[in-house]
């Protein structure tokens, strides 16, 4: 396949695998101005699936960064009724939302801390009731990437910018099985492969799992006691079925937001609203996090951590082999949709109801009490590591190993 064939064929998966979308349904496509020529494969590709409409929000990271430079704090705070009625609106319908990411990792390198902060808790605000229904799989949505030079001349610096998309381009084909025979077949036998492991893991149905590792991790995770392994996609309640992720090699569930104790050392950096956390290690007790340290970003990570309180818990438990496609290719993406798929990992902050026994039908309030966290925030980091032990503990003590040398036992 040439690159432009790759592209149709990323464009048709993204669509018709990834956000499924249905016959005379919406479609929302979230998309940077510098990558509109694909965003008008993923138009054009929605109304052969036969779309009812296709509504394109378009964004630019650099205006953007010119609004944080230029504006107030009070205007920031301030989401317009008519955006916030705009986003909630599609996800009323059921639309289903594919957001093409794909940014430099330090756009926002330099922003006051107090708008960033400011930005995010306003948005969450705003765009609860959507965020609510995509965190219940309501509606199909699909994040994947496409190369944008910044970000590629940061992930090969060495290279010269146009080599450096081009290599970019062909780590992300690989990463989403693009280019060695038919994708939409490969993503379904992946498919098969992750709903085996979520089935052994459903069957164990551990209380909690213990972590260690040589760069400082020792840490042990309650999990919820009706939680639930999840894999690759899932279904909506019109049993829909859609990649939230493209790439994902995960599974994932939910763990008790009550129950965390020990200290986690991240293995990637994180790129956090345009800036870079690196080098960080965070220290919980009874499920809340109690200290943190970070050699650069650390005022980063306290915006993070400091959302709201629900930002200082667990939301999600991942597992993913240090031998995988995305870590094999020996590549740090600065960015999580890549790197959480390269090594095990946490969430911070709002955890998947459907990672709980009927956690789509409980409220907010018996979903915290249940222990099932919420926050307006969900934020992935990565522990991973190639010396990585896993150890899953039963409800009556009994010990099992999960992971040895960073994989499968």
């Amino acid at each position: 396949m040439d690159h432009m064939e790759k592209l149709r064929e990323y464009a048709r998966l993204i669509v018709r695998t990834g956000a499924n979308v249905q016959p005379d349904q919406l479609a929302v496509i979230n998309c940077s101005v510098e990558n509109y020529e694909f965003g008008r494969m993923i138009v054009a590709e929605a109304y052969k699936a036969g779309a009812r409409d296709v509504i394109v929000f378009w964004n630019d990271v650099k205006t953007s960064r010119l609004r944080y430079d230029h504006v107030s704090l009070e205007v920031l705070g301030n989401i317009p009724n008519w955006l916030a009625e705009s986003r909630n609106y599609y996800a009323d319908q059921k639309a289903a939302v594919i957001s093409i990411v794909g940014h430099d990792p330090e756009a926002y390198k330099g922003v006051a801390s107090e708008k960033l902060q400011t930005s995010s808790k306003a948005s969450a605000k705003a765009f609860e009731p959507y965020y609510k229904k995509m965190m219940n799989s309501e509606f199909q949505w699909c994040v994947a990437a496409v190369p944008e030079a910044k970000w590629a001349k940061k992930v090969f610096p060495e290279l010269y910018e146009q080599e450096a998309i081009v290599k970019l381009w062909d780590a992300i084909f690989e990463a989403v099985r693009i280019g060695s025979g038919d994708a939409v077949t490969a993503w379904h036998d992946h498919k098969v492969m992750l709903a085996e492991k979520c089935r052994i893991l459903n069957q164990a149905h551990f209380d909690a799992l213990r972590y260690k590792n040589s760069l400082g991790t020792d840490f042990t995770v309650g999990l919820h006691k009706d939680h639930i392994w999840e894999g690759g996609g899932e279904f909506t309640p019109d049993q829909v079925y859609f990649f939230a992720n493209m790439p994902t090699e995960e599974i994932f569930t939910a763990p008790d937001c009550y129950r965390a104790e020990g200290t986690l050392v991240s293995s990637l950096p994180l790129s956090y609203q345009g800036n870079l956390i690196e080098n960080f290690s965070l220290t919980f007790h009874e499920g809340q996090v109690i200290d943190y340290q970070a050699a650069k970003g650390a005022e980063y990570l306290k915006i993070l951590i400091e959302t709201d309180a629900g930002a200082r818990r667990l939301g999600e438990v991942a597992l993913v082999p240090y031998d995988s496609p995305i870590s094999n290719t020996g590549i740090l993406f600065y960015d999580t949709l890549f790197d959480e798929n390269a090594a095990c990992h946490f969430a911070l902050g709002e955890c998947y109801p459907t990672n709980i026994r009927d956690g789509g039908k409980m409220t907010k309030d018996e979903l915290l009490a249940s222990g099932g966290n919420q926050s307006d925030t969900h934020v992935d980091f990565m522990i991973g590591t190639k010396d990585l032990e896993i150890t899953g503990i039963t409800s009556d003590g009994q010990e099992i190993a999960l992971f040895k040398n960073g994989n499968w036992a």
